[in-house]
């Protein structure tokens, strides 16, 4: 398995460029990055590129909507002091390791993610039969595997495509992870851990490799943890010797599962711009509540005093996403008896839609009326996604042979 046990934990995800969120993003999205930066190493990009892959032929609004998007992170609570936010045409290590993936990834790999053909189904408006849309789950791979990141927050059907970058890892490390002398140079790293330490390893990895005891692997790693006279090369080579397999220059990243969003739209699906059915983060009061009272509700209630089953109405989904058991208890009494409306229903949702976006745009106005400042993070943020970059790059090259310093 390609994986070097204690690397960072490291989180990295990305949303395309749609311009203002709606609650569904927030929901669905948001409020697990907020979550996530306070536990690990987080990596927040705006996926500009991707965009691409499907709106390649309007490509004028994705400027502007990366500005309002980023906006609305930082409004949301997302904290650049805990997680790096940049723009990933910003940091073109993206797009080289992509193109030295794309030199060793098999065709068939890209043609059976099954997101290929249901995207070009879907849109089937747009001309989609391009090297980019074929080749995005292989550009997703790179943005993960460019940060060396362990964990990447998908729902069950993006997993697919962790399980992708995952293989294209495995691939690279064993056609790249095999050095010239890798053995020899793996026995002369063992060598600078001392007599001493350096038989134990290989007694700890004799016993492995010839009896499959994973309890002298567990402890050979550990070993190779305390030493503080190995460098970050050689450490990756004894954990790779110490298995038999190659150095692992590209880590397998792992999916981090998120449960499936909760927020529906007003009409009762899934929150989408494309159905019309959004609030926006930033929507002013009069808006939202006008989009609330008027949204549908269970057509058996035609009139005040016909009974309704909360289950068939659309807003009976926003009180599962707002509502306490009391609230929801005293909805579901009040409709089947008729002893409450719809609009004194709806009046709890409102109020509590309210109450969440309040302080997000108080703080989006602050950002937006400060663009500069949220420039300076991304310019910040980017420097610091490179930097990561860069020294991932460096050793892809390197394990490919184009140095040439």
């Amino acid at each position: 398995m390609s994986v070097i046990p204690n690397q960072p934990q490291r989180v990295l995800s990305g949303m395309r460029p749609t311009g203002r969120l709606h609650l569904g993003h927030y929901h669905g999205v948001l409020k697990n990055w907020l979550r996530l930066q306070h536990e690990y190493s987080c990596f927040f990009f705006v996926a500009d590129w991707h965009a691409l892959t499907t709106d390649y032929e309007n490509p004028r609004d994705i400027s502007a909507n990366t500005w309002e998007m980023l906006i609305d992170w930082l409004a949301v609570g997302i904290n650049p002091n805990a997680a790096k936010l940049f723009i990933q045409s910003q940091v073109p290590e993206h797009a080289e390791l992509h193109l030295l993936l794309s030199m060793m990834t098999p065709l068939g790999w890209l043609e059976r993610v099954p997101t290929y053909k249901d995207q070009q189904e879907k849109l089937k408006e747009k001309d989609l039969a391009t090297y980019g849309f074929l080749g995005y789950p292989l550009l997703q791979a790179a943005d993960i595997l460019i940060y060396k990141a362990t964990s990447v927050p998908v729902g069950e059907d993006q997993v697919v495509h962790i399980e992708l970058a995952r293989e294209v890892a495995r691939r690279f490390n064993h056609l790249y992870g095999r050095e010239p002398d890798f053995a020899e140079k793996a026995e002369t790293a063992a060598r600078k851990m001392g007599k001493k330490y350096g038989k134990l390893y290989s007694e700890l990895r004799r016993k492995f490799q010839e009896t499959g005891d994973h309890e002298a692997l567990e402890t050979a790693r550990a070993l190779l943890e305390g030493q503080q006279n190995l460098t970050l090369g050689d450490r990756e080579r004894l954990f790779g010797y110490l298995e038999g397999v190659s150095r692992v220059i590209l880590p397998e990243p792992h999916p981090l599962l998120t449960p499936m969003a909760k927020m529906p739209g007003l009409d009762g699906q899934k929150m989408s711009k494309s159905y019309g059915n959004t609030i926006s983060l930033r929507e002013e009061p009069e808006a939202v509540q006008q989009k609330l009272k008027t949204m549908p509700t269970d057509p058996a209630r035609v009139r005040r005093n016909d009974p309704g089953t909360p289950e068939k109405c659309p807003v009976w989904q926003f009180h599962q996403v707002y509502s306490s058991d009391d609230v929801k208890s005293w909805v579901v009494q009040g409709c089947t008896s008729a002893g409450i409306g719809c609009l004194e229903c709806k009046q709890h949702i409102i109020e509590a839609v309210l109450a969440e976006q309040a302080p997000i745009r108080e703080r989006a106005v602050e950002f937006a009326n400060d663009i500069n400042l949220v420039r300076n993070i991304v310019v910040e943020g980017c420097e610091e996604a490179r930097d990561v970059a860069r020294a991932t790059l460096s050793e892809v090259r390197h394990a490919l042979g184009l140095q040439f310093k």
